[in-house]
């Protein structure tokens, strides 16, 4: 009985160390901060609980295994009002801990505002069968195809839409996940924090070509995001000038 003990007493603590011991990685977003964050406190509830009822478990199979009927439970008023006090507190904390993070504009943005006071990137992710055209409203409404390019530690606003059926916006690292609507837009926010490129794709099954929907995030400095911005505001713009002088010489002829 003794080595059964030790050798849980053992376990608990390698697990306990296990979770003190292991730094925390860098995390890609402000939004995957805050969901990484909340799952790491309700693990600390889990793990607590998951080895208390293992090691009652163990202890009742050993010390009962012998036994030749089972007796009748006695009442036990003090063990039930621990329990079920035990069991108020951690929901309290369960909920207090998720409220926060809900609540948090970048995780769960309500409505379709945006604070311009922040000096914000706004993407509207339009989707179709099967594809995106991105655009950026905010400074010339040009078309980046399926790549979207955001500037670390600033705050990007995505305005997720559909043209045809419903699709889904989801980039994993970023902890990004929207519905893409047709006829309506669905507005979500985030900061990213690490530079790289993170791949997105379409949560929605829309039809026969519904795995070809990826797409990209690209996330760079503030310097390469605007030498990136100018390089497609000039393009944008030699395009439209070329447009118009097609349209003219039409028009004379």
């Amino acid at each position: 009985m003794r080595k059964t003990r030790f050798a849980l007493a053992s376990l608990l603590a390698t697990a306990v160390m296990a979770l003190v011991a292991t730094p925390a990685a860098a995390q890609a977003s402000a939004t995957s901060e805050l969901i990484n964050q909340l799952n790491g406190e309700l693990l600390y509830v889990a793990i607590p609980i998951t080895v208390l009822v293992e090691v009652i478990l163990l202890y009742t199979v050993i010390k009962f295994r012998n036994s030749e009927r089972a007796l009748p439970t006695k009442e036990n008023r003090r063990l039930e009002i621990t329990w079920t006090i035990a069991t108020a507190i951690i929901l309290l904390f369960v909920g207090v801990a998720s409220y926060g993070v809900l609540a948090n504009e970048n995780v769960t943005h309500q409505g379709n505002d945006i604070a311009m006071d922040d000096d914000p990137v706004v993407v509207t992710a339009e989707a179709y069968q099967w594809g995106w055209n991105m655009y950026y409203p905010e400074e010339g409404n040009f078309s980046s195809g399926n790549e979207i390019v955001i500037p670390a530690d600033r705050p990007v606003y995505f305005q997720i839409t559909s043209a045809d059926v419903i699709h889904g916006f989801h980039v994993p690292e970023l902890a990004l996940k929207q519905d893409a609507m047709p006829g309506s837009t669905n507005t979500i926010k985030t900061v990213a924090y690490e530079e790289g490129t993170y791949q997105g794709y379409c949560t929605e099954y829309c039809g026969v070509a519904h795995s070809q929907m990826y797409f990209t995030v690209e996330v760079v400095s503030q310097d390469e995001y605007q030498n990136w911005l100018d390089e497609q505001q000039s393009a944008n713009s030699e395009s439209s000038s070329s447009s118009s002088n097609a349209t003219a010489t039409n028009s004379t002829q």
